[in-house]
């Protein structure tokens, strides 16, 4: 018979709402004192104060929505589906083993630790088919044909989760294919979906593409692909603005020089400082600050030139 118990107590220990937010690549909000703060992402409403998140105490509100609790109400609030159903989204998500004891869940401890005792990303048995390289959404961002060609990344029509979005691949530092993002171009909730299972943290966005003893490091994959695109050729992207220690390694056993363009706001400076702090213990460590509220995607190739210079 097949297992249905879900342990609540285990996944809301187990799971904070700051990876869940990762996960739905909600990425706007901005800190506030012990707080994070920004536009609803469950009723998305125009109020870019409405959200109020305590990383502290692991629950949100929106005081325009009035949606409330902890990271099993944000889930069902985001699904439009019960908390129990929301719960069993968690346990698949992060791998919980409902038999996990409260506080020692396998994804907070990867979460902290960013590693496990085996590979967590399994590499793809297939590879999506019938990918538009030459999208106009690509040119809005500034993307060439050249860089999506180069990055395989365009609009997905065939079936499953990702139709109907741009997908981009991401591979691991050996160049295997273990999942696939897709981003929403109509506005759509999340913003981006990645797959059940995939673990960010096991893994640098391009790396398998870097050369020579220097990298810059970016948070987004566009962000990433801009930079490529300038000029660039060693350029990973973190998908998200958090270092894991795997992460780490994976930087610290390729390259002697590291450069951080992270984004031009408050959360994007508090990161490198961090970063930078872990990382300049073993390798020379460059930090630069894109023009205030800026992203790196958003800069043309000159600005990325003159940072980067």
């Amino acid at each position: 018979m097949e297992n249905n118990w879900v342990d609540f107590k285990a996944i809301k220990s187990a799971v904070t709402l700051r990876m869940v937010l990762d996960r739905y690549q909600i990425n706007w909000l901005r800190k506030s004192g012990e707080e994070l703060r920004g536009r609803c992402p469950i009723h998305q409403g125009e109020g870019q104060q409405s959200f109020h998140v305590s990383p502290a105490k692991n629950a949100f509100h929106c005081f325009s929505c009035k949606a409330r609790g902890n990271v099993l109400d944000f889930v069902a609030a985001m699904e439009k589906c019960s908390v129990r159903d929301a719960a069993m989204k968690l346990q698949e998500w992060f791998a919980i083993d409902s038999t996990t004891a409260p506080g020692e869940g396998t994804a907070a401890k990867e979460e902290k630790r960013g590693e496990g005792t085996e590979p967590a990303n399994k590499p793809l048995g297939f590879a999506l088919k019938g990918i538009d390289l030459t999208h106009p959404y690509l040119a809005e961002r500034g993307i060439t044909k050249e860089t999506a060609e180069t990055f395989g990344v365009g609009l997905f029509s065939g079936r499953g989760s990702m139709n109907g979005r741009v997908v981009i691949p991401i591979h691991n530092e050996l160049g295997e294919l273990v999942a696939y993002a897709g981003r929403s171009i109509d506005g759509s909730e999340p913003r981006y979906k990645l797959p059940a299972g995939f673990h960010k943290s096991r893994v640098l966005f391009n790396l398998h593409r870097t050369t020579g003893p220097e990298v810059i490091v970016v948070e987004g994959f566009f962000d990433c692909m801009k930079v490529w695109q300038s000029g660039h050729s060693s350029v990973v992207a973190l998908m998200g603005s958090s270092l894991s220690d795997q992460q780490e390694r994976l930087l610290l056993g390729r390259f002697k020089k590291i450069t951080l363009l992270l984004d031009g706001d408050d959360a994007g400076r508090s990161a490198a400082d961090e970063i930078g702090a872990r990382l300049i213990r073993r390798v020379h460590v460059r930090i630069v600050e894109p023009p205030d509220g800026k992203q790196p995607d958003q800069l043309d190739r000159e600005e990325l030139g003159v940072l980067l210079a």
